[in-house]
């Protein structure tokens, strides 16, 4: 395995003094409760706005109500671009439209598509399967809304990173199974797939910086609070994956849901969908979350956007 470079192992260490495992639920809640917006400090971990991309908030229907939503638009695009749907990762317990705004605008400018961020609720305050079902109601009801949204909804892609890949892939699920909007393409970026947690890449990287076996345990716990890991909507690894839209499966070498990935892509691949999967050397879980630390961050947005841009070009 190639080694993790030294800013990567100094940022894990930063970031373990606010592991999940440290945090009660109470304080949980009271950090979702906390809006990070934007300093020099956090566009220096997170980066910041895209140039070249108009930003406006709405909101969506969500399974139990209006969840908020965040557009971005590039605006050098002539003609109608086609929508893609982000998901956040964060363990379903954190995550924000503010900490996304970087990978959010980027994915517009590079793929040159309105990209909707959704603001799902967050466990422990609402339980699995409320993430996935707002996933999946705000995704419908946008698709119905592209005139005000400007964009093509016919041509639509769900992206999403760890928990968020999670959700992404869910979402693919449930518009196959519940007859909902067609989508082209699914883009999933570390995703967490298994969660009975039976990949052998999370007992080889159960130490590993930014996320570890303990925090996994406890980011389950506060999802499924005992609720069966097996359900399809929980884990799609246990889904029938017939029918599925082509995929694009990105994981790093050093992450404990590195093999989540690759399982799921084979697991695609057995059920004839097209899957294209690349595993990113040297580095860790979340690698795509710190543009200015993580080295191959051009290359995996690259790609994702330009899997996004062929999958979603107009026929």
């Amino acid at each position: 395995m190639a080694a993790i470079d030294l800013r990567t192992r100094l940022l894990g260490r930063l970031l373990s003094a606010a592991s999940v495992t440290r945090r009660t639920e109470e304080q949980i809640l009271a950090d979702q409760r906390r809006e990070i917006g934007h300093n020099p400090l956090v566009d220096l971990l997170l980066g910041g706005l895209a140039t070249g991309v108009a930003v406006r908030d709405t909101t969506a229907s969500g399974a139990d109500g209006p969840i908020g939503v965040r557009v971005y638009r590039p605006t050098t695009f002539r003609g109608t671009p086609p929508l893609v749907v982000l998901i956040h990762g964060g363990g379903w317990t954190s995550g924000s439209l503010d900490t996304y705004d970087w990978f959010a605008s980027s994915i517009a400018r590079d793929a040159q598509a309105v990209v909707a961020s959704l603001d799902y609720r967050l466990s422990p305050g609402a339980r699995w399967p409320a993430a996935a079902e707002d996933s999946y109601a705000a995704t419908v009801d946008l698709v119905s809304r592209g005139r005000e949204l400007g964009a093509d909804t016919s041509r639509l892609a769900v992206v999403g990173d760890s928990a968020g890949g999670n959700l992404a892939a869910v979402v693919a699920l449930m518009a196959r199974d519940r007859s909902g909007p067609p989508i082209a393409f699914q883009g999933l970026v570390y995703p967490a797939t298994d969660l009975t947690m039976a990949s052998p890449s999370i007992d080889e990287n159960a130490h590993a910086p930014i996320l570890t076996k303990a925090d996994m345990l406890a980011f389950r716990g506060h999802y499924l609070d005992g609720q069966d890991p097996t359900d399809p909507y929980a884990s799609p690894l246990f889904a029938d994956l017939a029918g599925l839209p082509p995929a694009l499966v990105q994981v790093a070498e050093h992450d404990p849901l590195r093999d989540d990935g690759l399982r799921y892509a084979a697991a695609l691949l057995e059920a004839r969908v097209a899957v294209r999967t690349t595993t990113y050397v040297g580095m860790p879980h979340g690698f795509m979350a710190f543009p200015r630390i993580s080295r191959a961050v051009p290359q995996a947005l690259g790609e994702l956007t330009g899997e996004l841009r062929s999958a979603l070009a107009r026929p």
